[in-house]
């Protein structure tokens, strides 16, 4: 809220059934009909320059819904998006380990750019998935 003003929206934070994982889901009613293009384009646009976000946003393959277990043990954030058809409103995920993302990760990405390091120096890690 505080980023996107005042737009509605809901918000959901899931532990997994795993050791360490969480999916975030936001519901948002958006002002006017939006496309699948036009969001690919504003997600795009907003993660560009962020190494370790990765924009997922189809029911299988490649580019599949975000999905904790695919990250474990990295330090990327998945996001996506799906619209429902019926409302028109804009479902959006997030998923982290939040062990590696969350904590460690954090810590160790800070401390990269504090020090003057590339950003991604030691995180590059791919994941365990699949284990």
């Amino acid at each position: 809220m505080q980023s996107l003003g005042q737009l509605d929206l809901d918000a959901t934070l899931t532990a997994i059934d795993m050791v360490r994982g969480v999916l975030c889901t936001v519901h948002v009613e958006p002002t006017r009909p939006v496309e699948p293009k036009e969001l690919w384009k504003l997600y795009r646009a907003a993660y560009a320059a962020e190494p370790f976000v990765r924009i997922v946003a189809e029911r299988s393959g490649a580019n599949r819904l975000p999905d904790p277990r695919v990250l474990v043990g990295s330090n990327h954030a998945d996001v996506g998006f799906a619209i429902d058809e019926r409302s028109g409103r804009v479902i959006a995920l997030c998923a982290i380990d939040n062990l590696v993302k969350g904590a460690a990760g954090s810590a160790i990405q800070s401390m990269n750019i504090a020090r003057g390091l590339p950003e991604t120096e030691g995180l590059t890690f791919p994941g365990l998935h699949p284990a």
